[in-house]
């Protein structure tokens, strides 16, 4: 194959470059009222798993099917975390005069990546020879020098006005990149950002797609490029369900968002064959998620018949299978993610739909491994995913304990930890954090890992005024109020790391929060046969008393002592006792001055509050936005619609922080900027160690029969 001229590519790069760099940020109506903490201060807090994903775009050519030996091929170059790709037709970049004027290349993909503290749209062309039984390798290793790689930027990375935003699913046509962006708050809490935008390439003008007040998921725009298929919430909003979200599927013009029109009720993750007929998965009465094949009447210029949309089951049950990816090239076989009954690990396959086989396509090579979401080359020749590279080389390690990320707050630095309930000590050069089962302190700057505590512990809290003293739980999380947890105080500076039980007798006695004074101790206790709020001695614990700050037959968690000493925040289900919704309160330390600070919408959750440095603030983490992907895109979330925010300690105020689909909680707030950059674990980290979703682990009562599949299958 013929190289590209070296020189010419590379000034030719750096002008495009230049020139996508140059355009305009997309705009967000995000409200910005109010003002950040005085000085320089930073907000630590964990993703559950994060981690671990070091996600990379791979591929395999659909003739590996009649390969005896066949590898897949690495297309990303191992920097952070990259999913959820897309290769564009050929068409599709003209878009990019300046690319190199050789033969297409072996392949151009676009795909997200969370480099560099936020979410962006990446486009790679790799120019090479495709290999096809050379070894699992990466493309990169194909090639010379990086003059034969190119990597520009679409979007993302923008900070107007400190505005930062998740960039998901993408698709290019013509000039526009289609996608879902969480950048505009809709202004209704529990009500989620995700929304489908077009950015024009060369303009950097950017369009909302998706009618205000509406959540879209999962874009799939059509062969032609006419019309664009989401998963949407319509206006009915999100019921709390965090495994299927109970979307519909809706269609409407890509180059305004107009002609919207409901086509299948009940479904998500679309993908067009043609501009008559997509693919989708649903859950079904049976039990086993399925996709399924909508067909419906394509009138003419711009309207879809909608009134005659006709549904087929056609993966069997008896599997899970998912996300599909379809080709208008090939109409007899889909790509789908699947999940076996005998495998712990979902993996891609093809379904062919008329003999109605599945070929397994990553699981003869990597059977211990996820793979996730699979998409298709235009000419139905080449199937992509994303899947955890583990120890693969080639780019920027993702095992990190300490990543930095783009802050939204002028003189708020942000940063995630690799643990959970992570605090730091009064000086800001110590960080306690807990990585289950055990109780850790490290230095700030990652140096320095000691495990304090084998036990099971959950929460952590340095006292003000005693040096190296941390407050614990110890005992089962998530238990009832009768399950033996204790308060103990560790001195992490003693050589025999002292323990000192706190509390007497367990009740659940957890989420210790020590006051600016050092001299007491609030924690939340179930003695009572109810979770509520108590205060004792920082030194003796409850011996020497106790004090019911709160009580009632609800739920009263999670409390943290004001740096003034003037209010305990704490997260409660007092106003519906049991519904798992949690508003935020706080109340002065003698009992007097409950408020409200915020809540989530009905049954929403409001978690974890940790005041700033001068106590006018509060991080916290909440689904107040939602959530922002289908869940079953994702590996495992508890909570997959967990985000950080700061809100006024008087809930006058609201600003997002992280913008993902991820589990991010347990904020802790720093009084000094902490700037310790990227640190990797010392030891490489745990790769790849993350569960898939819970609930397809779980094999529905296998009823293979025909009812079951016209049950699933009826007309929309």
């Amino acid at each position: 194959m013929k190289t590209p001229n070296r020189q010419s590519f590379s000034c030719n790069l750096i002008l495009l470059n230049f020139l996508l760099s140059s355009l305009p940020l997309i705009q967000s109506t995000a409200g910005s009222g109010g003002a950040t903490s005085g000085g320089a201060t930073s907000i630590a807090f964990a993703t559950l798993g994060r981690s671990s994903y070091g996600f990379d775009i791979y591929a395999l050519p659909t003739t590996t099917t009649t390969i005896a030996s066949p590898e897949e091929i690495r297309l990303t170059d191992g920097n952070s975390v990259n999913y959820n790709g897309y290769f564009p037709s050929s068409s599709s970049l003209s878009v990019f005069p300046l690319l190199p004027d050789q033969p297409d290349p072996t392949t151009h993909f676009i795909y997200v990546t969370e480099r560099n503290g936020s979410s962006q749209i990446y486009l790679d062309a790799l120019y090479g020879t495709l290999p096809l039984k050379t070894g699992s390798r990466s493309m990169l290793e194909s090639f010379p020098s990086k003059s034969n790689q190119l990597q520009i930027r679409l979007v993302g990375g923008e900070q107007e006005n400190g505005r930062v935003s998740m960039k998901d699913r993408p698709s290019l046509v013509g000039r526009s990149l289609i996608y879902v962006s969480t950048h505009e708050d809709p202004g209704e809490p529990r009500a989620s950002w995700a929304a489908v935008f077009s950015t024009e390439l060369a303009t950097g003008l950017t369009r909302r797609l998706t009618p205000s007040g509406v959540a879209d998921f999962s874009p799939a725009v059509s062969p032609s490029g006419i019309w664009t298929a989401v998963a949407s919430y319509g206006e009915k909003g999100w019921d709390g369900d965090v495994e299927e979200l109970g979307t519909d599927i809706y269609v409407f013009l890509t180059r305004d968002g107009s002609n919207r029109v409901k086509v299948i009720e009940h479904g998500g993750w679309p993908s067009w064959v043609d501009d008559s007929t997509l693919y989708f998965h649903r859950r079904c009465e049976d039990g086993w998620w399925s996709i399924f094949r909508a067909s419906f009447n394509n009138i003419g210029e711009g309207e879809l018949g909608s009134d005659s949309v006709v549904t087929q089951r056609v993966t069997p049950p008896g599997l899970h299978a998912f996300t599909p990816a379809a080709s208008n090239a090939n109409k007899s076989f889909i790509a789908v993610a699947t999940r076996r009954p005998d495998s712990d690990f979902r993996h891609v396959e093809l379904y062919d739909v008329d003999s109605k086989n599945f070929v397994e396509l990553t699981r003869p090579i990597a059977p211990n491994t996820h793979h996730f979401n699979p998409f298709m080359s235009p000419d139905s020749n080449l199937i992509g995913y994303h899947k955890c590279r583990g120890g693969g080389g080639g780019g920027e390690s993702n095992d990190l304990l300490l990543e930095k990320v783009r802050s939204p707050l002028p003189n708020v630095s942000l940063f995630r930890v690799d643990g959970s309930f992570p605090s730091y000590s009064p000086d800001g050069e110590r960080i306690a954090y807990v990585k289950f089962p055990g109780l850790y302190v490290m230095n700030s700057n990652g140096s320095d890992i000691r495990v304090v505590s084998t036990r099971t512990a959950f929460s952590t809290a340095w006292d003000w005024k005693r040096k190296g003293v941390v407050y614990t739980s110890v005992g089962p999380t998530f238990a009832s109020e009768s399950t033996k947890v204790d308060i103990v105080s560790i001195n992490v500076d003693d050589e025999d790391l002292s323990h000192k039980k706190l509390t007497l007798g367990g009740e659940n006695n957890a989420f210790p929060s020590p006051s600016p004074d050092g001299k007491r101790v609030v924690f939340r206790s179930g003695r009572t046969g109810h979770k509520n709020l108590y205060i004792m001695d920082a030194l003796n614990g409850e011996k020497d008393g106790l004090y019911q700050l709160t009580e009632g037959p609800w739920s009263d968690t999670m409390p943290n002592w004001s740096p003034n000493g003037e209010w305990i925040a704490f997260a409660s289900d007092r106003e519906n006792p049991g519904s798992g919704g949690f508003e935020l309160f706080k109340i002065h330390p003698n009992g007097t001055g409950l408020q409200k600070v915020i809540q989530s919408g009905s049954g929403g959750r409001v978690n974890h509050p940790w005041f700033s440095p001068d106590g006018k603030h509060i991080v916290l983490t909440s689904d107040y936005a939602g959530v922002s992907a289908e869940p079953i895109s994702n590996p495992h979330h508890f909570q997959p619609y967990g985000d950080i925010f700061v809100i006024k300690s008087d809930g006058s105020w609201i600003r997002r922080l992280t913008h993902n689909s991820y589990e991010d909680g347990t904020p802790t707030w720093i009084p000094k900027s902490m700037k310790p950059g990227n640190v990797e674990w010392p030891n490489g980290g745990l790769k790849c160690s993350f569960d898939d979703c819970h609930w397809l682990n779980i094999s529905p009562n296998q009823e293979s029969s025909t009812s079951s599949i016209r049950q699933c299958g009826s007309k929309s």
